[in-house]
């Protein structure tokens, strides 16, 4: 090995002790066992197949799961194939109006909306349930079809165990500063803007 190359060795040694030293810190520091409520949000596409990547990782360690859509519903998706195919032990919920403006009847999509959400009401009182996926929920307070403080203290006062992720577009601050965790998918570049038609698979 070269003295530049061992350089190099050392210093990229070093700094992968430092960030050792740091992981190893926080997770001395985060001593706390709850469940967590997470906000994906953004305009960049990924955030409900996210959410779905973690319906995954806890079915495979056997946790109870449930999952409700808001907007979606009306063109089948290859989520709601697997999961009522595959996944029966699922509680799989969809408003069924398919989106906003495609419905462009804002009582219709109220009352949905408040069908939808009374099924979720018992969803969040259950601690049966690890895992509950709200997708779209953000739109519900976007466009005032729900009420926010109702949502928000329904997630608060949810089991201590359970985990809550709530995907969409906006949803407002009250919202985010509820969360634990607030993650952002932004739009860089997007097939469709290019005139690609959405593929099955991949975009549903």
């Amino acid at each position: 090995m070269t003295a530049n190359n061992t350089r190099k060795a050392e210093k990229h040694k070093k700094a992968m002790q430092k960030q050792k030293a740091n992981v190893d810190h926080s997770i001395e520091e985060a001593s706390e066992e709850r469940g967590v409520a997470i906000v994906l949000t953004g305009n960049g596409k990924g955030k409900t197949s996210s959410a779905f990547g973690m319906v995954m990782r806890a079915l495979g360690y056997g946790h109870k799961v449930a999952v409700v859509q808001f907007i979606k519903g009306q063109q089948l998706s290859g989520e709601e194939i697997y999961l009522r195919e595959k996944c029966p032990e699922v509680f799989f919920y969809q408003m069924g109006t398919g989106f906003t403006w495609t419905t462009q009847d804002r009582e219709s999509d109220i009352s949905a909306a408040k069908e939808t959400w009374a099924q979720v009401e018992p969803l969040l009182k259950d601690d049966s349930y690890q895992l509950v996926i709200l997708d779209e929920l953000t739109y519900m307070i976007a466009y005032d079809y729900l009420d926010e403080k109702m949502i928000i203290d329904a997630i608060v006062g949810r089991p201590l165990n359970q985990s809550v992720v709530v995907t969409g577009r906006g949803g407002g601050s009250a919202l985010q500063e509820m969360a634990d965790t607030v993650a952002e998918v932004k739009d860089i570049k997007h097939a469709f803007k290019a005139g690609i038609k959405a593929r099955v698979g991949v975009d549903y």
